[in-house]
């Protein structure tokens, strides 16, 4: 894995975790490298499978191991992927973008089409092993040959690290999550372009002089337990890339709400 980029995002905010995409199987981890964040271009081998019903992202509000719901809705739209541990990276891949092909059976197109990493996979299948939602999966095959390509059940094929490129009204958000209150913060964090990778959030509530550091959750999930009222506006500055904006949960945040920025990497 890259070391990690010594610059900073701030924005304001109090988050939340909000659960999506799809469970993968038992605790059992292959052998393998963790995938870098740099996007070196290189297509490896890896394993895929699929899951849930045809053309779906997987069962409807289904717990992932990322914090995501609604990965069906733009502008994921049901390209899901659950990557094993060397993808996955004990979550620091959470919404990373990954380009994938296969040449093999026939009904394979060998047109590359970008995945999201929504979820873990824990099944012992290969080195890299990519569990993909149904449509992701479909969508490697040849124009109407979707349903026979999943007839194929494990099959091989090709992946590759690329940098996220969202739509342009596309920005990073923040979802403050259900349960928290004045004095727990639980902030999950969606749609980081570029290589997404986030490694450390700290918030600055308004008036405080420095910044305090979230612990990492689970996911894409950060929290904070406060000993005093937690009390907005607050910013949050995010260790991956530089951009800062202020004020972006407001004074009287609430649980359950997402809170978009206009940030992007």
């Amino acid at each position: 894995m890259a070391a990690a980029s010594t610059h900073l995002v701030v924005v304001a905010v109090v988050l939340a975790a909000q659960v999506g995409g799809a469970w993968c199987g038992p605790p059992k981890v292959p052998p393998g490298k963790n995938i870098s964040a740099d996007c070196d271009g290189k297509w490896l081998e890896a394993k895929a499978t699929w899951y849930a019903k045809l053309t779906s992202a997987g069962p409807d509000d289904n717990d992932g191991a990322c914090g995501y719901k609604e990965v069906n809705k733009a502008p994921f739209n049901s390209m899901g992927a659950c990557g094993n541990s060397p993808i996955f990276k004990d979550s620091l891949s959470c919404g990373s973008c990954y380009e994938i092909k296969c040449d093999k059976p026939a009904e394979c197109s060998g047109e590359p089409v970008i995945v999201y990493i929504t979820d873990m996979n824990y099944e012992p299948i290969a080195a890299y092993h990519f569990d993909l939602a149904s449509t992701a999966f479909g969508a490697m095959a040849k124009k109407g040959e979707e349903e026979k390509l999943r007839k194929a059940g494990i099959i091989d094929m090709q992946f590759r690290r690329v940098k996220c490129k969202y739509p342009a009204d596309t920005k990073i958000a923040f979802h403050v999550e259900k349960g928290c209150n004045p004095n727990y913060l639980a902030l999950l964090v969606k749609y980081a372009a570029r290589d997404g990778d986030i490694v450390g959030i700290d918030i600055k509530e308004k008036g405080a002089k420095e910044y305090q550091s979230l612990k990492h959750s689970w996911g894409a999930i950060w929290r904070m337990d406060a000993p005093k009222l937690i009390k907005g506006p607050i910013s949050i500055r995010i260790t991956s890339k530089t951009h800062e904006q202020e004020d972006v949960i407001p004074e009287g945040w609430k649980p359950d709400t997402l809170y978009p920025s206009k940030l992007q990497f």
